[in-house]
């Protein structure tokens, strides 16, 4: 899970599998991909960077870099 906070300030907890979408405008608005929308104070870069993190932490990202390395083969 990664952390975020609404534009109140309330901080929330996201379960990043779920993003389908970030967009800048200029707020971050994150779509899920259940179509629903979030958006939050922090910056995209920051919610990348913690989505990054967790799929490391959890396996994904290393399941993603040997799936794109075999296909360059």
């Amino acid at each position: 899970m990664i952390s975020l906070t609404r534009l109140n300030g309330e901080i929330f907890w996201f379960n990043p599998i779920y993003i389908e979408k970030i967009q800048c405008n200029p707020d971050t608005t994150i779509t899920t991909t259940q179509g629903k929308n979030f958006v939050v104070k922090d910056d995209h870069e920051k919610v990348i960077k913690d989505m990054k993190r967790f799929y490391r932490e959890i396996g994904l990202l290393r399941i993603v870099n040997k799936a794109g390395e075999e296909n360059e083969k």
